[in-house]
């Protein structure tokens, strides 16, 4: 399936939106707002971001409404990034083609960076032009994503494991917090906004959950198959650092049968809604079948 050309005027705009959202590098503190402009705009897939817009769309939304829990995703991602690349997390000199934050800056402005991208996200939410009751589901459905109930409890799970051998169900919980709990948010969000009902929002929820796995999966894979330059990032690190990953479990033929399985997952989620999730259908399609 080709990428839906939505996606192009989407990351446009939201480009142009997280420009608008970031404090001015030339403002004090002049090196805090660089790196979080560094750590931010010019790269990355906005995945997540496209999550919000697309599954808006399927709800008929409102798009200016979707604009600010799309920043807000993308505001959260960043950060996680920035933080799992310092030398006491990940240890990674490269991101998105470029140095990371902590390389390009120093450690302690990385560290403020994401600090100060993840209050900006709620920030972002929390003065939305939306209803107060739309702006709470947003918070609480971002909040938890991120934290120890996602997010970070996923990271905090993977350090947890390196270096050690992880059972499949050990591997599949940490990156269903990890990777898999803001992907989810991020659909949520979306629907949220386009007023979906609890029944919608389950059935969304399973779509996001194995578009997350197959996200990892796809990731761990790659991580194997492809050069740091393809990835815009080392790669190599899962092996280098002993992590449990889905082809060392499964194996590699056994890692692209799982892929295919969450693929066939991901599209009997979306089958009621016929062309009206073509978008959420392409995302899911582009996570199983990247190239970086």
């Amino acid at each position: 399936m080709a990428a839906d050309p939505r996606f192009a005027t989407w990351a446009n705009a939201l480009e142009d939106h997280l420009d608008q959202a970031l404090p001015p590098a030339g403002a004090a503190p002049q090196r805090l707002h660089a790196a979080m402009r560094h750590a931010v705009l010019g790269g990355g897939k906005r995945m997540r971001a496209l999550l919000v817009y697309a599954s808006g769309t399927l709800l008929q939304a409102d798009e200016i409404a979707l604009h600010a829990p799309a920043i807000a995703v993308e505001l959260i991602h960043a950060y996680s990034l920035v933080h799992d690349d310092l030398p006491a997390m990940d240890d990674d000199d490269l991101r998105r083609g470029k140095p990371t934050v902590h390389i390009a800056f120093d450690e302690a402005t990385a560290i403020l960076a994401g600090d100060a991208l993840q209050t900006l996200a709620f920030e972002r939410l929390a003065t939305a032009d939306a209803t107060a009751t739309l702006r709470v589901d947003w918070l609480a459905t971002l909040a938890q994503a991120s934290g120890a109930a996602g997010m970070c409890g996923g990271q905090a799970l993977d350090i947890d494991a390196t270096g050690s051998q992880q059972s499949l169900d050990d591997l599949q919980r940490m990156h269903a917090l990890k990777t898999g709990a803001l992907i989810r948010a991020a659909v949520r969000m979306g629907a949220l906004a386009g007023g979906a009902d609890a029944a919608t929002l389950t059935r969304l929820d399973g779509f996001a959950d194995a578009l997350g796995l197959a996200f990892q999966v796809r990731d761990d894979i790659l991580d194997i198959e492809a050069s740091s330059a393809q990835l815009g990032k080392t790669a190599g690190k899962d092996v280098a650092q002993a992590k449990s990953t889905y082809p060392a479990l499964l194996g590699m033929d056994g890692a692209k049968t799982k892929l295919a399985e969450l693929d066939a997952r991901m599209r009997q989620a979306l089958a009621p809604y016929d062309g009206r999730a073509d978008a959420l259908r392409a995302l899911g399609d582009l996570a199983i079948h990247r190239m970086h």
